[in-house]
């Protein structure tokens, strides 16, 4: 089931990087995400509800688009 919050997201592992796109069309880069949390990311049936409880106010981030 797609997202309601969330349209897609790309991790860079090198750079420990996840750019999140969302529905709005804001797209934000959080830095130093480390790639396990990346892959639970993927693997979870709620990236919205993954995204509250695991990344929101927990990683620096900076605003893209």
């Amino acid at each position: 089931m797609p997202s309601t919050v969330i349209r897609r997201f790309d991790y860079d592992a090198q750079t420990r990087a996840l750019d999140i796109r969302f529905v709005s069309g804001r797209i934000y880069r959080y830095f130093d995400v480390p790639e396990t949390l990346a892959d639970r990311m993927r693997a979870a049936s709620s990236k919205g509800a993954f995204f509250n409880a695991e990344l929101r106010d927990r990683y620096r981030f900076a605003r893209l688009h």
